[in-house]
């Protein structure tokens, strides 16, 4: 029987696709990315770039993709002062963009082009994503608290003021303020998008140009 086995398009690594003879030896699968020509038509960044990217990401995943336990233990290195576990969870998901808890070169790289080189209405929409924690279209109260304390406490210690109840409490009412005025109860993409491009203190209070990745 054969066994899929290749080489890494990007050098360095097998990925599963070619054939091998030898029955007896077991599979080495690894995640193979889509070439390197269609990642630069689908994000911002250049074959260069892509290429030193897909380097690192393979130093610390060389199976080509990240388990969601193993992306959590590298983004708590981050942010060892505060606990980053949760931020990390929703992160994590809203990158999962097949839903199939796994995190792929190609989805890391898509939605790191999104994060560091997107229009401002680009960003906003991964926002909404991080934000939409059921991944049902809209941002409930609900969410919004639960994103809001996730960063306090990502942020730990190092916060001024010290975090506070009132603190995570008085962020979410400033939001639902801006967001939600007719006090529907959720809070949908599009109206996310457009008052949040209209408003700058909005912007500033959804970290937009500051995501903590």
């Amino acid at each position: 029987m054969a066994i899929p086995i290749g080489e890494d398009p990007y050098g360095g690594g097998l990925y599963k696709g070619a054939e091998m003879e030898e029955e007896d030896v077991p599979p080495l699968v690894r995640y193979r990315p889509p070439p390197i020509i269609e990642l630069c038509e689908r994000t911002k960044f250049n074959a260069r770039e892509i290429k030193v990217m897909y380097r690192a990401f393979k130093q610390s995943c060389p199976s080509g993709i990240v388990q969601h336990s193993q992306f959590e233990e590298i983004y708590c290195q981050f942010f060892p002062q505060g606990d980053a576990s949760q931020y990390a969870d929703m992160v994590f998901r809203t990158f999962d963009t097949d839903n199939d808890g796994i995190m792929s070169f190609e989805e890391f790289v898509i939605g790191l082009s999104i994060i560091s080189r997107g229009t401002a209405e680009e960003k906003l929409h991964w926002v909404f994503s991080l934000y939409d924690v059921k991944k049902k279209g809209v941002i409930t109260y609900n969410e919004l608290l639960q994103v809001v304390q996730s960063i306090y406490h990502l942020l730990g210690t190092f916060t001024h003021p010290p975090i506070s109840s009132a603190t995570v409490s008085n962020h979410v009412m400033f939001l639902l303020k801006k967001l939600d005025p007719q006090r529907t109860g959720v809070i949908k993409r599009e109206n996310f998008v457009l008052t949040s491009l209209q408003d700058e203190a909005l912007c500033r209070e959804l970290a937009l140009f500051d995501t903590k990745l």
